[in-house]
């Protein structure tokens, strides 16, 4: 057996030990887990996408023997590990007001002279609250003015997408 054997065995034996805890003060809830955790394993056993997505989406980072109850089961020394949840320090504030609100108020130019009015972080933080910057180029630019067509041009295509399919009054 390989450590990697060892590791999936100590994890579902932990995995077990817990749901066999658990049942013991509430049977319900540790049949639905149990039955959750295998459908889960089943699946990804099967499909290569979802097992991808689920170790990015887990904590691979960190060793699963350092859980909270396989931490309390082991017979070694070492002090276990807590786990912090790391947290995005890059993420951006969100905009000072909504662009597409604004639009359907005063229409592109009453939008853009209003975009004018903001500073570049401001009309930044717009760009990445609204998702206007597929092609990453924009968040970039130090011209305000350029920034603010930016926003302008995406919220009208925005705002005509499938007009096609609305009637006309």
């Amino acid at each position: 057996m390989n450590n990697d054997d060892g590791t999936v065995t100590f994890a579902v034996e932990s995995a077990a030990t817990a749901l066999l805890d658990l049942a013991h003060r509430d049977a319900s809830l540790a049949t639905r887990l149990a039955r959750l955790v295998g459908v889960i394993a089943s699946e990804a056993a099967e499909n290569n996408r979802l097992a991808h997505s689920l170790t990015n989406a887990l904590d691979t980072a960190s060793d699963i023997t350092d859980t909270p109850h396989a931490a309390r089961s082991r017979t070694t020394d070492k002090p276990s590990r807590t786990h912090t949840r790391r947290t995005r320090s890059n993420r951006r504030n969100p905009g000072p007001w909504d662009p597409f609100a604004v639009f359907n108020e005063v229409g592109a130019d009453g939008l853009r002279e209003r975009l004018l009015k903001l500073d570049l972080e401001q009309l930044r933080d717009i760009i990445a609250e609204h998702g206007m910057d597929a092609d990453k180029l924009a968040m970039k630019w130090k011209d305000t003015s350029r920034v603010a067509d930016r926003i302008v041009e995406r919220v009208m295509s925005r705002s005509e997408k499938g007009s096609a399919f609305r009637g006309t009054e």
